[in-house]
């Protein structure tokens, strides 16, 4: 069994039914989300289905239980019968020999049997939304104790029917709770739900399906860098626009947002000097389509996931690839039409993109606006 950075040795259990189940390395979502939820955080997870995404959090969450501590750890919610039965199965699976106590909570079950059960502090619920809040109003859960809550295939919980249930169920959690969003889909609409009671630092993961990859267009402008303003502005007036403009420096983002203002484009602003309640804002407006330009820094952009945007916008080729990939993966998502990445580039830094297009193999192509549009300068 693979070992993956910052996580101790597999528990003995663990590494036993892994060696049984005849599993590989770690899936995808798998390698992105462990380490993540082992430390503690929040995660916003979205995978196809089939991807492992019910191991993505059971094993790192299994791993921190303690089954000498009598009370319920972990809380996972799924909004039918079929699919908390499946999860139970699974939990039971990988305790075995553990010591760790799961038990399933479902609407339409005897309740007085569930209540015995969770006499045996169970360290592990799974369970829909309706019976664990009504076990709740019965004392007989205590969210307070919980410390995480996992909401699996999440946009089918945080939906009309079960929303005031849900937030009832987080609003009865401490404070210092961990939360963790998993499903194939994570709709808009779901995600904006989701921040208004998630750490607005919770990791975004997306694992994307081959047959769904989308098209992504790198190109590049030529010019000085005293160009790049009144080309940011143009760009932000091509057709279908719906950008997030990249710089490493806040101060210099803090001045092309005020010329840009003075020259009345409407944007919001993201960087990591800007207080939460600002950041949140910024990004919420932008979702809103208030305005279609967000300036952001790398570190205050880490984690954001907007569905449409069309444009990505390198004010600044950054020093490494890793950002560079990182930046261009925030357009063109899954079902989204195709995403553009333009890179606004003085001569050293076309350098370092060309360098960058051979290393990671994308096609790039030198583009210049014209008449509204972008257009191939050749």
């Amino acid at each position: 069994m693979d070992k993956l950075e910052g996580l101790p040795q597999w528990s003995s259990s663990i590494e036993k039914t892994w060696e049984e189940s005849g599993f590989g390395s770690f899936t995808t979502v798998q390698e992105k989300a462990i380490p993540f939820i082992y430390k503690g955080g929040d995660v916003l997870g979205e995978a196809p289905t089939g991807s492992g995404k019910t191991l993505a959090y059971l094993l790192p969450l299994l791993e921190k239980v303690d089954p000498s501590v009598k009370r319920t750890q972990v809380m996972i919610l799924a909004s039918s019968h079929e699919l908390v039965m499946q999860i139970h199965q699974e939990v039971l699976k990988w305790t075995q020999g553990s010591g760790i106590v799961s038990t399933p909570l479902i609407g339409g079950a005897n309740i007085k049997r569930q209540i015995e059960k969770l006499k045996k502090k169970p360290a592990v619920i799974v369970g829909t939304p309706g019976r664990i809040h009504e076990l709740m109003e019965r004392k007989k859960v205590k969210a307070h104790e919980i410390q995480t809550i996992v909401m699996d295939e999440a946009d089918q919980l945080l939906v009309t029917e079960h929303l005031p249930t849900v937030e009832s169920i987080l609003d009865a959690m401490q404070k210092e709770r961990q939360i963790l969003l998993f499903s194939a889909t994570l709709p808009e609409e779901v995600i904006d739900v989701a921040q208004t009671f998630m750490n607005p630092e919770a990791e975004v993961i997306q694992v994307e399906s081959e047959e769904k990859k989308p098209n992504v267009d790198h190109v590049y402008i030529r010019c000085s860098d005293r160009e790049k303003v009144e080309l940011l502005r143009k760009l932000a007036y091509v057709e279908g626009f719906k950008g997030l403009a990249f710089m490493q420096d806040i101060a210099k983002l803090n001045v092309f947002a005020e010329k840009l203002t003075y020259r009345n484009l409407d944007l919001g602003l993201l960087h990591s000097d800007a207080k939460k309640e600002q950041r949140q804002k910024a990004v919420k407006e932008f979702r809103q389509g208030a305005y279609d330009l967000l300036l952001a820094t790398d570190v205050a952009a880490r984690g954001l996931d907007i569905l449409d945007i069309t444009f990505i916008v390198n004010m600044d080729v950054p020093k490494d690839e890793s950002s560079y990939i990182h930046r261009a993966g925030r357009t063109a998502r899954i079902g989204a039409t195709d995403g553009v990445v333009v890179s606004l580039v003085n001569p050293v830094e076309e350098k370092r993109l060309k360098k960058y297009a051979r290393d990671i193999d994308f096609p790039l192509t030198e583009v210049e606006i014209y008449k509204g549009k972008l257009v191939n300068k050749k």
